[in-house]
C-alpha cells in the first residue's frame, strides 16, 4: 500500500470573517489538514481547531529560527515535535531536495508562483512530482496551486497524495464533493498502485 491521501483545503480562500467555522466545516467534509499561509493565521487558528495544520510559510533564512544546515535544520524541527517539508517553487530544480527527501517528512511542489490564490495549474511541474514518486516511493508529495477535478486526475497520476486546494473546494456547490473526489483520485491513482 503506498501513500495515504491527504486533501488539505487552503485557508486562504475561506471567509477570514469566519475562519474557526470555516475550519470546522472543512474538517466536518472530510478534509485531513488546514492548509495555512502565514503565522500570524497559524496562532489565529490552533485555539480554534485540533485538526493538523500544514503551514506553508515561506522564509528566506530558517536558520534564524532553526540553527543547521538544511539536513540539520530538519533533525532540529523534528526534534521540536513538528514535522519538516520543503518547498519547490516552479523555477527551482527537483534535483536541489533529494538529497533531504529521506529526511523530510513532505516535498511541496508548487503548481503555481507562490505568492496569492486563483492562479492557473502548471502542468509543466508535474515530471518533478513523478521524479520523486520513482524515487521516495512512501514519501508524502504534496502539490499546491490550481488545483481542481480538472486537473487532480494527472496530478494524482504523476504521484501526488497530498492535495492542497482552495477556490475548488470553496468556490464549490458541495465542498465535501470535492474533497471527496481528490480523494478517490489519490486512493486509484497513488495509494492503490
Amino acid at each position: 500500500m503506498g501513500p495515504q491521501p491527504h486533501i488539505s483545503p487552503s485557508m486562504l480562500s475561506s471567509d477570514f470573517a469566519n475562519l474557526a467555522a470555516e475550519a470546522k466545516r472543512m474538517v466536518d467534509f472530510g478534509a485531513d489538514y488546514l492548509h495555512l499561509d502565514g503565522a500570524p493565521v497559524v496562532k489565529s487558528l490552533r485555539k480554534h481547531t485540533n485538526a493538523f495544520l500544514d503551514c506553508h510559510l515561506m522564509v528566506s533564512e530558517p536558520e534564524k529560527w532553526v540553527k543547521g544546515d538544511a539536513g540539520k535544520l530538519i533533525d532540529e524541527i523534528h526534534k521540536s515535535g513538528m514535522k519538516a517539508g520543503i518547498s519547490v517553487k516552479p523555477g527551482t530544480s527537483v534535483d536541489t531536495v533529494i538529497p533531504f527527501a529521506g529526511k523530510a517528512d513532505m516535498i511541496l511542489i508548487m503548481t503555481v508562483e507562490p505568492g496569492f490564490g486563483g492562479q492557473s495549474f502548471m502542468s509543466s511541474m508535474l515530471p518533478k512530482v513523478k521524479t520523486l514518486r520513482e524515487k521516495f516511493p512512501n514519501l508524502d508529495i504534496q502539490v499546491d496551486g490550481g488545483l481542481s477535478n480538472d486537473n487532480i486526475d494527472v496530478a494524482t497520476e504523476a504521484g501526488a497524495n497530498v492535495i492542497v486546494a482552495g477556490t475548488s473546494i470553496f468556490s464549490a456547490p458541495s465542498p465535501k464533493d470535492v474533497i471527496s473526489n481528490f480523494r478517490s483520485f489519490i486512493l486509484k491513482n497513488v495509494t492503490n498502485k
